[in-house]
């Protein structure tokens, strides 16, 4: 498989305090990679990097073998699906027009938006009586299938999830978890998800990514990560949750 997202040699710093120094990594088309680590660890610095919202310092980030550099970012950010916790859905519109959204700007007909909308509520599993609805008006569990399908509109390359089940009651979650991995399989969009749950990971992804203070600290197959762990550090994330 080809790398879909490549960081080279990434530097980043705020305020002169190195949060990211000589990373690389790269992430093959298909995978679902989960990135774990514990807050100011850097992983939301690297989700934003790669859609260009946070430029590094040093390095380059590739995606589909080319640099952010020579990208038109407008149209990448559009190619890419975005699932925040909270949902991030715009309460004034309906659901039709929130799943809509980016298609519309995209310059897609009425008729072509009322199908991919259909298509998009059956992928996640709600019915299509809710595309008349407000986000208010929904649960919480729904609200976030509808940002998941509106992330999936437009078909895009790349999936961005930065903890969009952290909100949720366990039950709900547990659901979600399981209709994701489901759509991942369908779908075989690449998908960066980060996460604080290194159990959230193991059931979610191909491979994951422990991060500590910027650092590596493990990166492989999620099943050779889950039962070998690579140090201590790691070896105590799974161990909380075995």
């Amino acid at each position: 498989m080809n790398n879909m997202v490549e960081f080279r040699n990434i530097t980043k710093e705020y305020n002169g305090t190195p949060i990211i120094k000589d990373f690389n990594l790269e992430i093959k088309e298909g995978d679902f990679l989960a990135i774990v680590g514990s807050s100011g660890s850097g992983k939301t610095t690297l989700l934003k990097m790669i859609n260009g919202l946070n430029v590094p310092d040093a390095g380059e980030v590739l995606i589909g073998g080319e640099s952010l550099n020579n990208h038109n970012l407008i149209k990448l950010r559009r190619s890419i699906g975005y699932a925040i916790q909270g949902n991030g859905l715009f309460p004034h519109m309906t659901i039709e027009e929130n799943i809509g959204y980016v298609p519309k700007l995209e310059g897609k007909s009425n008729e072509e938006i009322s199908s991919i909308v259909k298509n998009m509520l059956n992928l996640v599993r709600l019915p299509e009586r809710v595309k008349s609805s407000y986000p208010h008006e929904l649960s919480g569990g729904q609200q976030q299938r509808v940002g998941i399908a509106r992330a999936y509109a437009n078909k895009p390359k790349i999936l961005l999830m930065d903890e969009p089940f952290g909100a949720l009651d366990t039950i709900t979650r547990y659901h979600l978890q399981k209709d994701l991995k489901q759509i991942h399989q369908e779908t075989g969009c690449t998908t960066v998800f980060i996460t604080h749950d290194i159990h959230e990971a193991y059931i979610l992804s191909s491979h994951i990514l422990v991060l500590h203070k910027g650092k590596i600290q493990q990166y492989d197959e999620t099943e050779k990560v889950w039962n070998n762990p690579g140090n201590s550090f790691v070896k105590e994330l799974i161990a909380m949750v075995k």
